[in-house]
């Protein structure tokens, strides 16, 4: 900061505030401060810095330009999902996690006195009622650790070595688990069969006495329905594994809950409940289990329950088995190591999940299976344009295949940008052997008006 008298955003920044405090601490200068530093690492030149802004008001001007330039779902129409998905944030989501008591707090105790513990309680209990399971933890960062935090965690339930998971599977979500989980466990890949679901066959055939468990999707990262997920629970309980299921929470107003079908730990992302699309944030994952010890301190992230306290009548919120975490007594014994949480997004799913309830989360399942179900259709019209080739029920999300157009998916979602659409995620690269395909996700917020824009373009665009 050499230059400048004061700053008005560095606190104590005035030269005789400064020289007080350097006095205090028995120094001559700022330099002092850094004198354990190596001189190899000292910058010994300016840096390369544009002029400052003479004021906020440039500042935000400047930024604000930079802003524009971006490419947003206001502008466009979306039918990009793969991950992270437009959906209807109602008002109230907003209202309530831009409250400075939540907004503004990081993960420690200074907003205890403002309802933290009891937010994220009624976020996690409604949570389990929507999963049909009773102990939810406290967000992770998305539903990639989360789902690598689900394999860590019957890892040492059952001692083994190998996670079983499907072909048909986010890349990028397995890259996280692999990481996540090198020192302990191997992962192997299951075949899925013309329909897109797990390969019964083939998963009995890898299932052995190593088995840590099975995960699977419900639906699947192509947005299908697994049929068979008690047939899937059932072959890896017989050898003693555990089914381990990632969902789609919006899709449990219209689908299954997967403790029906077997499953001993959900997981999932929490962004389709009241969570904006953002770049770089706005994921949040959770993990659920019963209500069995030998389940419930295998959790490595903070429980928060409910208890009477010495005044009748009165109850409070507080931790579950602390010392489980790394945050307890002896760090060095934790499950895994956690550090910072998304509580900001627990509550406000929490805040969806209380204004939806069981009818609103019913009736948007019901829409998203319905507007799918047309666009479907109506994209299938385009002539050399094939949709769901695999033919099973889905959620969402479904595979478009254009490899008869003589078009790239590429070519095409570069023509549809140009015309204010965001195409469907490529699956060329990934997935090599489907050829041309894309995925399309439809929710919600998509009007019959939306996709018959879409169906008109693309039907342009390979003509």
């Amino acid at each position: 900061m050499r230059g400048f008298k004061n700053h008005p955003y560095i606190p104590n920044s005035v030269p005789e505030v400064e020289a007080e405090m350097l006095k205090e601490i028995g120094m001559n200068s700022l330099d002092e401060l850094h004198k354990n530093v190596p001189e190899l690492l000292k910058l010994k030149k300016e840096m390369n810095l544009p002029e400052a802004f003479q004021s906020e008001y440039e500042l935000r001007r400047h930024v604000e330009r930079i802003l524009d330039k971006n490419a947003n779902c206001k502008k466009n129409l979306n039918f990009l999902g793969a991950g992270c998905w437009q959906h209807y944030v109602p008002a109230i989501c907003d209202e309530i996690n831009g409250k400075g008591e939540f907004l503004t707090a990081y993960g420690g105790e200074p907003y205890n006195d403002e309802g933290r513990f009891q937010s994220l309680f009624e976020y996690a209990s409604m949570v389990a009622e929507l999963v049909d399971m009773d102990v939810v933890n406290v967000p992770t960062m998305d539903w990639a650790q989360a789902a690598a935090t689900t394999a860590r965690m019957a890892q040492r339930i059952t001692n083994r070595t190998t996670v079983l998971v499907p072909e048909i599977m986010d890349q990028e979500k397995l890259d996280v688990m692999k990481n996540y989980c090198e020192s302990v466990i191997k992962f192997e890949t299951v075949k899925c069969n013309a329909k897109g679901q797990l390969d019964l066959t083939d998963l009995k055939s890898k299932v052995n006495s190593d088995t840590v468990g099975v995960y699977f999707e419900n639906p699947n990262y192509f947005g299908i329905i697994e049929e068979n997920g008690e047939e899937i629970s059932k072959i890896v309980h017989e050898a003693g594994g555990l089914s381990l299921v990632g969902i789609d929470p919006i899709s449990l107003g219209v689908l299954a809950a997967p403790p029906s079908y077997g499953a001993d730990i959900v997981c999932g992302d929490l962004q389709p409940l009241g969570i904006h699309m953002n770049y770089g944030g706005g994921q949040s994952g959770f993990m659920a289990t019963k209500d069995d010890e030998k389940f419930v301190m295998e959790f490595p992230s903070r429980l928060f329950g409910i208890a009477p306290t010495t005044t009748p009548g009165e109850y409070g919120f507080g931790d579950v088995a602390y010392d489980r975490t790394s945050f307890g007594h002896h760090r060095e014994h934790g499950k895994e190591y956690v550090g910072t949480q998304s509580a900001l997004w627990g509550i406000t799913a929490g805040v969806y999940l209380a204004t939806m309830g069981p009818c609103g989360m019913y009736e948007i399942g019901q829409t998203i299976m319905q507007n799918a179900q047309y666009a479907a259709k109506k994209l299938s019209s385009i002539p050399n344009v094939k949709v769901n080739s695999f033919g099973s029920t889905f959620f969402k999300e479904f595979v478009v295949d254009f490899s008869s157009t003589g078009k790239t998916v590429s070519e095409i979602n570069k023509e549809l940008l140009n015309r204010n659409i965001f195409g469907g995620k490529d699956l060329s690269e990934t997935f090599p052997a489907l050829g041309q395909c894309a995925l399309y996700c439809v929710t919600e917020i998509h009007t019959k008006e939306d996709i018959d824009t879409l169906v008109k373009e693309i039907s342009d665009i390979v003509k």
